[in-house]
């Protein structure tokens, strides 16, 4: 209690010191200035009409966090389960709905994982190369079709190679050592950034090291005509995973290899936007249940997704009309779950049109997906907004929203785990409606939200001693309500900022009699985020990150981490604390999250 008064207390006299004026504003890249990349239509911040966060590349150089996991725990509404640390192994949940209901895309390419969705966070780009990072909340199969069913995450990558270049070394508890090189070059209508990193520990507790490397490239040519962008990422992970899957196996070992080649162009005239896109994406995992002896039991899953997308809009005087068409070929080679393939291709439509004096926004819109397993599945929503005056807007959104379900589900045999061949797909319709404010100084938004759920697999069991089982419920209805604030002022001669989001959540499982819920039953029910990034001193800046979560099994726990930097010309000094107080608590199933620890870093730029 003491250690949540003190963290109030500081916020407050944060709160008390500003002295505001309209020209001393200490921002990041403003809001208007931002284009949302990941809709089909592009449209700036502030015209839309969905639930959008966006967090920025000034957010991320501020934040305590070292990696996308921890910098998505930040977020309300956004739960990452981890196990361990530095992201080694985390899903990712939006208001509720599973790791497998999330869409994670680099770039605007999706790149889900046709194995299970506990690999989508596999594809966490190092934080160094990321520009900003788009959250959508809410159904989006309208616009990116299956697996957006509770909401999308856009990974957008720096192009600008100024002041990138630089080399950075972090040492701490359970013997982490980071070391990361990024540098850029300009040439003429070009471009190039590349990245290296290698993460290791000794773990926290038994069976808990890890190595992780990255490996990141990207170029832009032609930038002055018809650009052409490539991009390249692999990233390599192996780490001791005990309980990570089975809770009394202390000795399981994973390793998982992602990657992703990309490329695309863009053709523009004043009217018409057409971006052509074809991108490879591959992901292999090896699982050991007992480390030292493969022989035992030994999984290994290789999946490749090739896919071609074209997206366009054309804008004429009855409003912008986007349109495009994502077709995907998956194959999959396991020793587990067989030799499978699926031919996907999604179809999607929309068009936006303003009436009452361009005050009130409509954007209706459908996509039609085909499954080579599954057949066709349409998607019809539509968005609605009100602009009541410069800073204030009203917005509503409807929308079904699909899932198919992965391998995993369909097909795995395991020690603890079964798959169900006869499983249907997920299908919801969810409904949104918010306020959001824009000020000089201030931004906020409140949403209310509901989704009812139909064929929702969990994977449920009526005794302890059973296996789970992949499992269609009957129905979920799941209603919510999220608020966001965000001040950014001056204290003196220095920047502040504070951000305080809250998400509520209540599941109402209706008609299912199974004991146990392995993966739906235990979302957030109360989720807070406090941060606030601060400077009283020159070349001295500091962040605080609060973080309060109580689940629906009764569960909570709060979490502060802090950072201090010191910047003389060149040369970045830091100091990273993640759970200074100590608490114990666990993210997802049995692991125990660690104590507190430490991360001292150096940063040379040039």
């Amino acid at each position: 209690m003491k250690n949540r008064l003190y963290l109030l207390l500081f916020i407050a006299s944060v709160f008390l010191h500003k002295n505001t004026s309209a020209q001393d504003i200490a921002k990041g890249q403003a809001l208007d200035s931002i284009t949302i990349t990941s809709a089909r239509i592009e449209l700036p911040f502030k015209e839309n009409s969905r639930t959008i966060t966006v967090i920025s590349s000034k957010d991320i150089l501020e934040s305590p966090a070292t990696n996308l996991a921890e910098l998505l725990q930040q977020e309300a509404g956004i739960d990452v389960r981890r196990q361990g640390i530095n992201g080694m192994q985390s899903d990712l949940y939006i208001r509720g709905g599973s790791f497998d209901q999330t869409l994670l895309l680099v770039d605007g390419i999706k790149v889900e994982d046709p194995q299970t969705g506990h690999h989508t966070l596999n594809m966490a780009l190092p934080l160094e190369v990321i520009e900003r990072v788009e959250i959508i909340k809410g159904p989006a199969a309208r616009v990116f079709g299956q697996n957006a069913f509770t909401g999308a995450i856009n990974i957008v990558t720096k192009s600008n190679t100024d002041r990138i270049n630089s080399v950075g070394y972090k040492l701490g508890s359970y013997k982490q050592q980071q070391v990361s090189g990024t540098l850029g070059a300009q040439l003429g209508g070009s471009s190039v950034i590349g990245h290296a990193s290698l993460n290791t520990s000794d773990g926290y507790r038994y069976n808990t090291d890890f190595e992780n490397q990255n490996y990141f490239i990207k170029g832009r040519f032609n930038t002055n005509a018809n650009p052409v962008e490539m991009i390249g990422y692999f990233a390599e992970r192996k780490f001791g995973a005990n309980q990570f899957y089975v809770v009394d196996a202390p000795d399981q070992y994973e390793e998982t290899q992602s990657s992703l080649v990309g490329m695309s162009t863009r053709f523009e005239t004043e009217k018409l936007k057409i971006t052509p896109r074809a991108y490879w994406k591959r992901n292999q995992d090896m699982y050991l249940y007992i480390r030292e002896s493969p022989e035992v039991y030994r999984n290994l899953h290789i999946s490749n997704k090739v896919g071609m997308q074209v997206n366009a809009s054309y804008s004429s005087s009855a409003g912008i009309s986007g349109f495009g068409i994502d077709v995907a070929k998956v194959f999959m080679a396991s020793t587990n779950l067989g030799e499978r393939d699926r031919l996907m291709a999604n179809l999607f439509v929309e068009h936006r049109f303003s009436v009452a004096n361009n005050s009130l926004d409509i954007t209706p819109g459908i996509s039609v997906n085909y499954f080579s397993d599954f057949k066709f599945h349409a998607f019809p929503g539509v968005d609605v907004g009100y602009t009541i005056n410069d800073k204030l807007k009203a917005y509503a959104n409807i929308g079904y929203t699909y899932r198919v379900p992965t391998y995993t589900d369909l097909y795995y045999v395991g020690a603890s785990d079964l798959g169900n061949e006869n499983l249907s797909p997920e299908k919801a319709l969810s409904e949104e409606i918010g306020l959001k404010y824009f000020g000089i100084n201030f931004n906020a938004y409140v949403a209310i939200f509901n989704r009812s759920s139909d064929n929702l697999i969990d994977y449920t069991r009526e005794n302890e001693d059973d296996k789970w089982e992949a499992t269609n419920l009957k129905s979920l209805n799941s209603t919510g309500a999220e608020l966001n604030l965000s001040s950014h002022f001056k204290s003196g001669l220095y920047p502040q900022n504070i951000s305080l989001g809250y998400t509520y959540l209540d599941e109402n499982l209706n008609d299912v009699k199974a004991a146990y819920s392995k993966y739906v039953i235990n979302s957030l029910t109360h989720h807070f985020t406090a941060t606030v990034r601060s400077q009283f001193m020159k070349n001295v800046s500091q962040s605080i990150v609060y973080k309060f979560a109580e689940r629906s099994s009764g569960t909570s726990y709060s979490v502060v981490d802090v950072q201090a930097t010191l910047a003389v010309s060149d040369l970045e000094l830091s100091i990273i604390g993640n759970n200074i107080f100590n608490a114990e608590y666990i993210e997802t199933g049995l692991v125990p999250m660690p104590k507190g620890n430490v991360l001292v870093g150096v940063k040379y730029s040039f």
